[in-house]
């Protein structure tokens, strides 16, 4: 059993996402769809190296937050996917990235993502979380729901156009 420095619920998750890269990881898989190594290793715009992604997949999935399994589609091929304790991240998420678009010098087009969950607020999030329970864990969502990762990818896509990228 793992020691922890106390039993404070802060204290605690901080233990798991307290370091510089794992919910970086999570919110690659989450907002990028990012399901294999070499996807999350080269679409990483904060340039994370490859030992290190390698320590957090693997730290990640012996806390539970991932899950890893060969991929049916190619034989040399993890797939990894998130768990519910990581896809109930995504109202902290939001509110992290709200909090970073009010206070911090964020891109336009990084902070469109963050924008849009926050004036959506936790019916969006619930959504949200109902797609990825969906495409992580197999278990439908409600039909007739717009999906919201469409949403944000096009408001992504959107504002790098208009950028110019």
């Amino acid at each position: 059993m793992e020691e922890h420095r106390s039993g404070c619920p802060i204290n605690l998750s901080l233990e798991v996402f307290g370091d510089r890269w794992s919910l970086i990881v999570i919110r690659d898989i989450m907002f990028g769809n990012r399901r294999h190594f070499r996807e999350l290793l080269t679409n990483n715009s904060e340039g994370i190296a490859s030992n290190i992604l390698a320590d957090r997949l693997h730290r990640l999935v012996g806390l539970g937050m991932v899950s890893r399994a060969p991929d049916p589609g190619h034989k040399q091929k993890i797939v990894y996917r998130l768990t519910e304790p990581s896809i109930q991240l995504v109202p902290v998420l939001a509110q992290l990235g709200a909090w970073g678009v009010r206070h911090l010098p964020v891109s336009p087009e990084l902070a469109v993502r963050a924008r849009l969950l926050a004036d959506g607020g936790p019916s969006l999030w619930d959504d949200f979380m109902d797609e990825l329970r969906e495409l992580h864990l197999g278990i439908p969502r409600p039909a007739g729901v717009e999906p919201v990762f469409d949403r944000l990818t096009a408001a992504y896509q959107a504002e790098l156009a208009r950028a110019g990228n």
